[in-house]
């Protein structure tokens, strides 16, 4: 346990106050708190911070790590952020998983939709509904940068949001208008007053994972001849959320008019057909994040509104089954469904 003092000379009012504006933007402040801690800088001081808040609320606050068993070390991280969750003195719990690529979506996403599935787990284990993420105004530039990249369009460019509802999760992200400079200088603060420093994972210097890429290849060169060009995106990011809630706005109306069934997993083709091809695509994008699944890239999302449109001609009778990601897509007797695995 560290002492009281010790607070005292760590404080930083930006990394602290922003844990406590993100938690009072909610309907309800939360009497527990779940934290996602990997061990880097990022989400260590996330749980020194969201700690020193908790202290100060009476919030209980617990720490989720993840186990991906992807790099030899990660043994170690597990034993090393128990130690400093001892230190904060809060209960950290661990989740092993499996990272399962054969989706198709490469190696990063299934390590990301495992790792989302892994919290849910561990947040139901202890009773939490609020979930707090370690990502900053660095994060979010690049993200942009990346689905700028792989063909976004504008409502993808919206990136990370502040607040985000996965299932039953809230996940929230106060540091994502915040510099990654103030938070690994208090990162050194930290190991300069306590001797824990954070881990360091290979993987994010690994130009083999595209996000590594990104870091080490094209931010370099940004950073040199654009020095303002995270705040530039990160700006561009918050108005194409926006132009995303005005659009979501469009389809929620254009699905209502597809008579959709009572759970919204079909809808009528023929009143598909009906749109616009803009407000077609739009609609089902919409349609297949309310079904809980990942949003199609262009050329997916495309190949499926040719089979759609092409139904008209062949016969409302002719079925049709399109695989995205675990979940089928298909129409029958005019209807298209969504349905999960046979």
């Amino acid at each position: 346990m560290l002492p009281k003092t010790f607070w005292q000379d760590l404080d930083c009012a930006p990394l602290r106050n922003a844990i406590g504006a993100a938690l009072a933007a909610l309907p309800e402040m939360p009497r527990r708190l779940g934290l996602g801690l990997s061990g880097g800088a990022d989400s260590a001081m996330l749980a020194v911070y969201a700690a020193l808040f908790a202290r100060s609320t009476g919030i209980e606050l617990h720490c989720f790590h993840i186990h991906h068993g992807l790099q030899k070390p990660a043994d170690g991280w597990q034993a090393h952020v128990h130690d400093l969750a001892h230190m904060l003195g809060i209960p950290c719990h661990t989740r092993f998983i499996r990272v399962d690529a054969s989706s198709g979506d490469g190696i990063e996403a299934a390590a990301r939709d495992a790792r989302y599935a892994a919290l849910r787990d561990l947040a139901g284990f202890a009773d939490v509904r609020h979930v707090l993420l370690a990502h900053h105004r660095n994060d979010q530039a690049e993200t942009v940068l990346l689905r700028l990249l792989r063909g976004a369009g504008p409502t993808g460019l919206a990136a990370m949001a502040p607040t985000m509802r996965r299932q039953d999760l809230t996940y929230l992200r106060p540091w994502l208008a915040l510099d990654r400079a103030l938070i690994l200088q208090q990162a050194q603060i930290f190991a300069d007053l306590s001797g824990w420093a954070p881990v360091h994972d290979p993987s994010n210097a690994d130009d083999h994972y595209t996000r590594a890429a990104v870091r080490e290849r094209l931010v370099p060169e940004l950073n040199e001849r654009w020095p303002g060009w995270q705040g530039s995106l990160v700006r561009h990011a918050r108005q194409s959320a926006e132009i995303r809630e005005v659009l979501t706005e469009v389809a929620a109306q254009d699905f209502v008019a597809l008579a959709p069934s009572p759970d919204a997993r079909s809808f009528s083709l023929a009143a598909w057909r009906e749109l616009s091809p803009a407000r077609q695509a739009l609609v089902l994008r919409y349609w297949l994040k309310r079904q809980g699944l990942r949003a199609p890239t262009d050329a997916r999302l495309q190949d499926l509104m040719r089979q759609l449109r092409g139904l008209h001609a062949l016969g409302h009778d002719r079925q049709m089954q399109v695989k995205h990601g675990q979940a089928w897509i298909r129409c029958f007797k005019g209807r298209v469904f969504v349905s999960g695995p046979d």
